[in-house]
């Protein structure tokens, strides 16, 4: 259960930038609103998950999570650059994420 709360967590952040990359192209109270929304759920789940997972393994997997989400969500959603070197720097962030996962 806390693996996915964790997860979660990463997912609410990537969600929060993506309000945050909205918010510069469209101003206004609601991109405000999403923005406070996706960071908090985030910062809830991640302090969920780590009542019972250890904090350096937890602060390491959310900020994986958030970092290769948003680049993808980047490249995919706003055609940011699909350069190799690009995508295999986020490959190797999502493999250590798993690395991490396995080790723990």
């Amino acid at each position: 259960m806390d693996w996915f709360v964790l997860v979660l967590a990463g997912c609410s952040e990537v969600f929060g930038i993506a309000m945050m990359n909205r918010y510069k192209h469209k101003k206004g109270f609601l991109g405000i609103l999403l923005i406070i929304l996706g960071f908090s759920l985030s910062f809830f789940f991640l302090s969920y998950a780590m009542r019972t997972l250890p904090m350096g393994l937890t602060y390491a997997i959310w900020t994986g999570i958030g970092g290769a989400g948003a680049a993808i969500l980047g490249i995919v959603l706003y055609g940011e650059s699909k350069d190799l070197k690009r995508i295999c720097f986020i490959m190797m962030i999502i493999i250590s994420v798993i690395g991490l996962k396995i080790s723990a």
